[in-house]
């Protein structure tokens, strides 16, 4: 039982370093190629993000224009609770595409919710 367990806490040690490892940049030019790459990657991921809520937006006054039909008073209140819970979620995708594209090219925290740390200088 102790050598299993020995055995798993030394394959779990390797991978980590391994990991940490091919995860760290190299050099100068390595950190470039990288941000290069994910300033890239930003900027399709706010296109699709842009394109995505105008499809948002064309169903929504799709939605709206039906609710103007609807007769029945129940049906008609479904409608616009669902069409209030729309609107609210197009606001909050458009304020984020808007925070997103005002963090600038050199912004990103690899989603950790932290800010980019700072190089020593």
């Amino acid at each position: 039982m102790k050598s299993k367990m020995l055995s798993l806490i030394l394959i779990f040690a390797t991978a980590s370093a391994l990991s940490a490892q091919t995860r760290a940049p190299v050099g100068d030019a390595t950190q470039g190629e990288h941000h290069e790459k994910m300033t890239e990657m930003r900027k399709q991921e706010v296109q699709k993000m842009k394109a995505d809520i105008e499809k948002m937006k064309a169903s929504l006054a799709a939605m709206k224009a039906n609710l103007a039909t609807v007769r029945d008073t129940n049906e008609r209140d479904r409608w616009r609770n669902n069409v209030d819970l729309w609107q609210t979620m197009v606001d909050h995708m458009e304020q984020m595409q808007k925070h997103i594209e005002s963090m600038g090219p050199g912004m990103h925290d690899h989603g950790t919710g932290n800010p980019p740390e700072k190089k020593p200088e």
